[in-house]
């Protein structure tokens, strides 16, 4: 596995084992040990893992998912932590750096900001690099279903269009924050939202940002 998609792996194992099998989580009606059992089939179970976007699909991922919930959660946090068998492509370095950086680091984040007591998480410049170089490749498809026009902007200056559109709000954050708000965690989200009042409103309660 390579390093920035290894280091999120564990950082979210053991985060989940920290805060237990109950605890909330950012993602509407799972709590961490739901949010455990995703992560593990999405590896471990490609027959199902496609119901995440295939609609013909989805049912059957939910009855493998409740399977895999109901394991033991140590042996679910085990599972996750070791990373996915060799027939999985996501065992490959290439795929793992590729599809699990961004899908760690939200999910890492999806259980931090659901706890009472959280606090910022420092990261480096090169993981904000790759964060942003994911973002940028993907910030349409996440973005489509934003009801105005979006560019994402570093403090850098750089930027992204997430979607076109008028009116424009332009969100101004470090390359993570700018991810966890593409991927709809907007009110856990630390950036700065400028444009037309009502847009801003309407961008930052929309439920339709993400893949």
């Amino acid at each position: 596995m390579s390093t920035h998609a290894k280091r999120e792996r564990l950082l979210l194992a053991d985060l989940l084992e920290a805060v237990g099998p109950d605890a909330p989580t950012l993602c509407e009606g799972w709590n961490s040990r739901d949010l455990a059992a995703h992560v593990v089939v999405r590896e471990r179970r490609l027959d199902a893992a496609g119901g995440v976007v295939v609609k013909q699909l989805a049912s059957r991922l939910e009855r493998v998912m409740a399977e895999f919930a109901e394991k033991p959660y140590e042996e679910l946090i085990q599972l996750l932590r070791t990373g996915p068998p060799r027939f999985s492509p996501f065992s490959l370095k290439q795929v793992d750096e590729a599809s699990n950086v961004v899908e760690f680091y939200v999910h890492t984040e999806d259980v931090r900001r659901a706890q009472p007591d959280w606090t910022p998480r420092e990261l480096d410049p090169v993981f904000q690099e790759a964060l942003w170089s994911r973002l940028d490749r993907t910030a349409r498809l996440m973005g489509r279903g934003a009801p105005t026009g979006v560019v994402l902007r570093r403090p850098n200056g750089q930027t992204t269009v997430l979607n076109k559109g008028t009116p424009v709000v332009t969100v101004t954050g470090e390359p993570s924050e700018l991810l966890l708000f593409a991927f709809g965690r907007q009110s856990v989200a630390d950036v700065v939202l400028d444009g037309d009042e009502d847009a801003v409103t309407k961008l930052h309660e929309a439920k339709q940002l993400g893949i």
